[in-house]
């Protein structure tokens, strides 16, 4: 695994998700991701707030929270410079700012938006914690999805607010770029974009940070890496989960759409590399 130290600016850094009950939360992710847990609440009337790890390496976050009257999700944060400059990037390009900015303690500042089709989605304004210290691997997060209702509308507000620009992949799917991005991937793995060429993958794929889906209800959805998409569809329903859709092949990857028991939908994907 490589050590994520930082992200840059624009690129989806962390996902975590609040339970009511995070023990079974905790059960279910650590007997399908391999996932350890550490308890990083900072006590007192805080609630729980687990890190979930691979290796002794953060991947993603498990909180403890009160009853609330919306199914639970996976949260996306995208990394940003100054999460206040965002909330006001966010509320002038038609969004909405659901939590303002806050600080969680030295580690950073957070705040909750929804884009204007009412997909939610989380910045974060690093502090001494730049976010997820293991990403691209399995066991941890591969990749991030927005579902819109209104593509051109989601490309201009993004844009806007991330710099991203959109590209057709297919009929109903776009790729989210972010000029630059594959300098970050070539310093982290040498000859990260040499080999995607090779590999043929579309011109500028090294650059890609997210995807699109234009289906609704308007939502991000977060995919866990596994090394079988199979095995894993199986071992879902062995932990109480449920399988969304039965693993099928795309383009590179098995994937398989699941939800945890809480009733929490996210993607697992297997990476297929094209026959050479």
């Amino acid at each position: 695994m490589t050590k994520r130290n930082d992200y840059r600016a624009g690129v989806p850094c962390f996902v975590d998700t609040g339970r009511v009950d995070s023990a079974t939360a905790r059960d279910f992710y650590g007997g399908l991701l391999g996932w350890d847990f550490e308890n990083v609440s900072p006590g007192g009337d805080a609630p729980p707030y687990h890190m979930a790890k691979l290796g002794g390496l953060t991947v993603a976050g498990i909180g403890t929270q009160p009853e609330q009257d919306w199914d639970p999700v996976w949260n996306t944060y995208v990394s940003v410079p100054d999460a206040d400059a965002t909330a006001t990037a966010v509320a002038d390009a038609g969004g909405q700012v659901l939590m303002a900015p806050f600080d969680i303690g030295p580690a950073g500042r957070m705040a909750v938006f929804a884009d204007p089709q009412g997909a939610e989605f989380c910045v974060w304004q690093a502090g001494q914690t730049a976010g997820a210290e293991v990403v691209n691997d399995v066991g941890a997060v591969v990749f991030n999805t927005l579902h819109t209702t209104d593509l051109p509308a989601a490309v201009e507000f993004y844009g806007t607010v991330f710099g991203w620009a959109m590209e057709a992949e297919g009929e109903q799917s776009w790729m989210i770029r972010l000029p630059g991005y594959h300098e970050d991937q070539d310093e982290l793995v040498p000859g990260f974009s040499k080999g995607m060429e090779e590999m043929g993958a579309p011109e500028g794929f090294a650059d890609v940070v997210a995807a699109v889906v234009t289906d609704g209800p308007a939502r991000w959805e977060v995919t866990f890496a596994v090394q079988s998409a199979d095995h894993s569809a199986a071992r879902v329903r062995e932990l109480g989960g449920t399988v969304v859709s039965e693993p099928q092949d795309l383009p590179w990857v098995r994937e398989t759409t699941v939800r945890d028991p809480d009733g929490a939908q996210f993607v697992l994907s297997q990476f297929v590399p094209p026959e050479s």
